[in-house]
């Protein structure tokens, strides 16, 4: 029967055990992320090019990601981007958006997929060392709509407001974690 000084022991040695294996996982909290340079302190963010028919949505992505910036950073925002020491630049490049449930008593669409592919590039101004980089960033978005023509009323506006807010979102996130 062993001692409980022994059980003890052991139970010290199994949690540095634990604790030296997990301490390398890689795993960190979200939001936390150091990934951008130590010296960044200001942000410019470019308008947005657009490939698309959807004006409202190219023009709203780049003061959504902004704001998101603000909120989630202590980045400050300038707009000229000769003074910035960063410069995010973008352009959307595809949208998609197609009914993907269909009420089966009508046949008619009560929810859209929306499918935003843009492009994202955060360069540092004074080395032009890209920092961020993404060709094809995709996020995709569903919106419900009426099934009933009597009731129906564009929804399109707000659906855009969503989706760039779930743009500016996903980009943020995408940059501070290197996802």
């Amino acid at each position: 029967m062993k001692s409980a000084a022994s059980r003890d022991r052991q139970g010290a040695a199994a949690a540095v055990f634990l604790m030296l294996v997990t301490a390398g996982c890689g795993y960190h909290i979200a939001g936390r992320g150091e990934l951008l340079p130590k010296s960044l302190k200001t942000i410019a963010i470019q308008p947005f090019g657009n490939a698309t028919l959807r004006y409202k949505l190219a023009r709203l992505l780049p003061s959504d990601i902004g704001r998101e910036l603000i909120s989630r950073t202590k980045y400050s925002l300038i707009e000229d981007t000769n003074q910035a020491d960063a410069v995010l630049s973008g352009s959307l490049v595809n949208y998609f958006a197609y009914p993907s449930v269909i009420d089966p008593a009508t046949s008619r669409a009560t929810t859209v997929e929306v499918v935003t592919i843009t492009t994202i590039t955060l360069t540092e101004r004074s080395s032009g060392k890209v920092l961020f980089t993404r060709p094809a960033f995709e996020v995709r978005q569903h919106y419900e709509i009426t099934g009933d023509p009597k009731a129906y009323f564009d929804e399109s506006g707000t659906a855009m407001e969503r989706i760039s807010k779930d743009v500016a979102r996903s980009v943020v996130s995408a940059i501070l974690e290197a996802f």
